[in-house]
């Protein structure tokens, strides 16, 4: 069964792949030595970098400053800084955008996704800093060193490992970024990816793309396994497990409130903020309130199925990475994690090359939306079984079994109980993503089908800005209440 997954999820990289060489030598070359595709190259590895780079100078000063530091109501800016992760990108977009309409290019692309990212690297460097033992920080500060010496010295190479983590995890965002560079106008590969398609004819170059775009995706989480290295970044021994002394800013604690404050007044206040006024501006007009209900029930249908769907697959895939060291399962593991690194726009482009060719009847129908949404997040719902895994030793299946019981009542008795609350985050994990998922929804969505997500985009695409506004508030409160949840409750989760 894990297996029969993992070959699901790298269906429509397999596809891609083939459909992109259908043309030939000849046909790859026409498209990947054009001089738009080289800047197209840059353009795009260029704003990944300036973005990460920007997240990780944010997010390690927030966390530092949070957690480490006498910050006025640092405990109150450790949950508020987190909460611009719940804003989709093209919502934030629009929210500018609807400002100022003459927003676009490299640098408000590159501001508005810094603002959506940094999080990314905040929450899991936060959490390191909680943990880490202050005594190595301590004894720099004995020998003379001030407390930015022996932050640089000392507590920047303790979190470095995190805040490489999320630093890939925000460059991975960009590159599959949709909604903000499209709103934007900024000419990224997933932007273009989607104009080829949609404007042509011969869809093979759209192909060869998605092909290089994942193939530089694929290059990136490479690389960072093998900088990653064998160092170790923990206490040889036990201690005493003990909270560092809060660093005392003096003078300087009322200034450095105001990067919390520039970020989420940015980040989170703005896009409320405009989405409530033109609200209030379509109400006093006319709000389509039975078409954003459709839509509604139309995305939570979709998000509903996909977050069910996934979060069973996924059962199969983290019980025998749990229980098993084999090279096969390593393999199968890994394979269910490669849609992950794919952009949303490159899995629906392969799904609609499959469907058209050999499923033609599937074509633009909701099963095939609810398989995207599969490949795109089964790693979110397997992460997250995967713990209650290790918790389900197959010791206890052995015993029942000893006992009489067949596998399918051990599975119902024994196993479902113990992986029941894994499965149940995961699948919230991936409703919740599903809600905000663009590209794969407006390419593989059944005719006549709208979500939220959709509906935000056709209309600020119109530049019906008043349109947009209900469905996009509605995604923003769908994405707020969790987020906060799980940074009260410490935990570092990313979709």
């Amino acid at each position: 069964m894990a297996g029969a997954v993992a070959a699901a999820a790298l269906l429509p990289v397999a596809y891609l792949l083939v459909r992109a060489g259908g043309g030939g030598w000849s046909a790859i070359a026409d498209t990947l030595f054009l001089d738009r595709t080289g800047r197209l190259l840059v353009r795009s590895l260029s704003l990944a970098a300036a973005v990460s780079l920007a997240s990780a100078v944010i997010g390690i000063a927030l966390a530092w400053l949070t957690v480490r530091c006498d910050l006025p109501g640092r405990r109150m800016w450790r949950v508020v800084v987190a909460l611009p992760l719940a804003v989709p990108s093209y919502v934030a977009a629009f929210a500018f955008v609807s400002n100022v309409p003459t927003l676009t290019g490299f640098l408000p692309t590159f501001a508005v996704l810094t603002l959506l990212s940094y999080p990314y690297v905040f929450l899991p460097v936060a959490a390191v800093l909680e943990r880490v033992d202050p005594a190595l920080e301590e004894a720099a500060r004995s020998l003379g060193d001030g407390p930015a010496t022996a932050f640089r010295r000392v507590t920047l190479r303790q979190v470095r490992p995190a805040a490489a983590t999320g630093s890939l995890l925000v460059c991975l965002y960009v590159l599959s970024d949709f909604g903000a560079v499209s709103i934007l106008r900024f000419d990224s590969f997933t932007r273009v990816i989607y104009q080829s398609y949609q404007s042509s004819f011969d869809r093979r170059p759209a192909a060869i793309l998605g092909c290089l775009l994942l193939a530089f995706t694929l290059g990136i989480l490479a690389a960072e396994a093998r900088t990653r290295g064998r160092g170790r970044y923990y206490a040889a021994g036990r201690g005493a497990q003990r909270r560092p002394s809060l660093i005392s800013l003096g003078r300087l604690r009322w200034v450095a409130v105001a990067l919390p404050v520039a970020v989420v007044v940015l980040g989170l206040a703005v896009p409320l903020a405009t989405t409530l006024r033109w609200l209030a501006e379509s109400v006093q007009a006319s709000v389509d309130l039975g078409r954003i209900g459709r839509a509604g029930g139309a995305t939570a249908l979709a998000s509903v199925l996909g977050a069910g769907v996934t979060a069973l697959a996924a059962i199969p895939v983290a019980l025998l990475a749990a229980r098993s060291r084999s090279r096969l399962a390593g393999v199968i593991e890994r394979s269910a994690f490669v849609g992950h690194a794919l952009p949303g726009v490159v899995v629906a482009l392969s799904l609609v090359f499959f469907t058209v060719r050999f499923m033609n009847p599937l074509y633009q129908r909701l099963p095939v939306l609810i398989f995207a949404y599969l490949v795109l997040f089964l790693p979110l719902a397997v992460s997250s079984v995967y713990g209650s895994a290790l918790q389900a030793p197959p010791v206890l299946d052995d015993v029942a079994r000893s006992l009489g019981k067949r596998p399918r009542e051990v599975f119902r008795t024994i196993t479902a109980p113990l992986l029941a609350p894994g499965v149940a985050a995961g699948a919230a994990l991936v409703f919740l993503t599903c809600l905000k998922e663009l590209p794969a929804t407006l390419l593989l969505g059944p005719t006549g089908f709208e979500t939220l997500s959709t509906r935000v985009w056709s209309a600020t695409q119109a530049g019906a800005f008043g349109d947009a506004a209900l469905p996009a508030l509605l995604l923003v409160a769908a994405g707020v209440l969790p987020t906060w949840l799980l940074t009260r409750r410490g935990r570092t989760t990313v979709s």
